[in-house]
């Protein structure tokens, strides 16, 4: 995934973009930066951040950069933001988004004459280059920016510096939030709404699908009217988002109370106590026991000071493992006891499966599992949640594989339906699997309701292939 935060201001912006950028690392793991326009031109500081904290890397930075303009960003894949000079000057630039065409983008710019692009380590291409390779195909840069926008298969936010001022796009459909903020002689634009709440910052606007604006000191000016059409990613408000942000107005922290009271109304089981998985699945869980009445309790606790967040490493044992080793029980709370779990989604099955059975090891008589969202039968294709190689990574896609032997979109079509025999026939294979003793998914429908607003501005791909 990826998050960005940027700052416009009569004085100096190093303070405010520091903090503003760490406030989004929940969104990505192993890279983190910072570029700044001053008096002294453009500087940068990149950092991996994979084994250590965004403040901990750039506290030297903070104190050596100085600058009116900023642009941060923190990114699961490229090293970013980068310092282009082209015919458009020089610029820093940095993105989130996904791009599928690359191939067919690479090819029409070396037709073009662009002579190379940088490899990353495993081969791909940075995403933020490409961008910036796009931009510099046009006459000036609101034109470039348009045009990247609208050749990109995948989504594409950005965030780009001259020294003038700081374009802010967001993607085209509006997948990614992009939300501007407004203080005394200073405008933010960020990736989080609450990114710039403590910086001393008030909501100033959202852009909408495809906006571009320019943002100086003094004003945020569009350039570029927003569309009419909007697919955000309904993920951000399941997983995703932190729980202090909104996005198009609404709370993610109410949507998952929400959430949770909707998939109790369904639910035909009373447990002792109702939990979270640590963390996204913790408001989930209120709302389920809010609604229903049965305690919320929180049977183990995850242990952060120290441990790294659970997909990281990239190694999929190695993040197994530090999953269950972050999870402390509290055998109280469990021996003997009937419990109700939600967690944000499944997606492998290996955690929960884990996480379950730890919690059976611990005395439990029962573990009920309720995802707050419905069953995962496709990869995103619009943003970089992962880079699984295919599908068969979900659970869902190797228990209709094995159950069917084939996996058209007719079939595909049937497991996605709540109602039909065979997605009934999917649960209970995957409640086996797992060894739960119930398995129960969030309906799409529901889920929709959860969030509310109108359904044909939510992206739902994952979950039932639709775009």
């Amino acid at each position: 995934m990826g998050g960005f935060f940027a700052v416009t201001s009569k004085t100096d912006c190093v303070f405010d973009l520091f903090f503003g950028t760490d406030y989004h690392s929940h969104l990505g793991t192993r890279r983190g930066g910072m570029a700044v326009y001053g008096p002294k031109g453009f500087d940068r500081a990149i950092h991996n951040i994979e084994n250590s904290p965004f403040r901990t890397k750039f506290e030297k930075d903070v104190n050596k950069m100085e600058g009116n303009f900023g642009i941060g960003c923190i990114s699961d894949y490229e090293s970013q933001p980068l310092i282009v000079r082209s015919h458009h000057g020089t610029y820093s630039i940095t993105t989130v988004g996904k791009i599928n065409n690359t191939d067919a983008i690479v090819k029409d710019i070396f037709s073009k004459g662009n002579t190379h692009f940088l490899e990353m380590s495993g081969g791909d291409i940075n995403a933020t280059e490409l961008v910036a390779a796009i931009i510099n195909q046009k006459d000036n840069i609101v034109e470039g920016i348009q045009y990247a926008l609208e050749i990109i298969d995948g989504s594409m936010s950005l965030l780009l510096m001259t020294s003038k001022g700081i374009f802010a796009a967001r993607d085209r459909l509006g997948r990614t939030p992009v939300v501007i903020g407004k203080k005394e002689e200073a405008f933010c634009a960020s990736f989080e709404s609450f990114a710039y709440l403590n910086l001393g910052y008030n909501n100033y606007k959202e852009l909408g699908p495809g906006e571009i604006v320019v943002m100086t000191p003094e004003a945020v000016t569009t350039l570029s009217m927003p569309g009419t059409d909007m697919k955000i990613c309904t993920f951000l408000w399941i997983y995703y988002g932190y729980p202090s942000s909104s996005y198009e107005g609404v709370s993610v922290e109410q949507m998952r109370y929400n959430c949770g009271a909707l998939l109790s109304q369904r639910d035909n089981v009373r447990p002792d106590i109702v939990a979270g998985v640590p963390d996204s699945g913790t408001a989930h869980a209120i709302g389920y026991a809010n609604a229903s009445n049965i305690p919320f309790s929180r049977p183990f606790i995850k242990y952060t000071p120290t441990w790294p967040r659970s997909f990281m490493p990239t190694i999929q044992s190695k993040r197994n493992l530090i999953a269950k080793m972050k999870l402390i029980p509290v055998h109280d709370l469990i021996k003997d006891k009937s419990l109700l779990l939600i967690d944000d989604s499944i997606v492998r099955g290996t955690q929960l499966r884990e996480t379950t059975e730890f919690l059976y090891q611990s005395g439990a008589k029962e573990v009920h599992i309720r995802p707050a969202c419905p069953p995962l039968l496709y990869g995103c294709k619009y943003l970089n949640f992962s880079r699984s190689t295919s599908d068969m990574d979900l659970i869902t896609r190797r228990v209709i594989q094995k159950l069917e032997g084939t996996q058209s979109e007719e079939v595909l079509k049937e497991y996605s339906n709540p109602d039909s025999d065979r997605y009934k026939n999917m649960l209970e294979t995957i409640k086996e699997e797992l060894n739960f003793t119930s398995l129960r998914y969030h309906r799409l429908d529901d889920m929709v309701k959860s969030v509310g607003i109108s359904p044909c501005k939510l992206c739902t791909y994952c979950w039932n292939g639709k775009e």
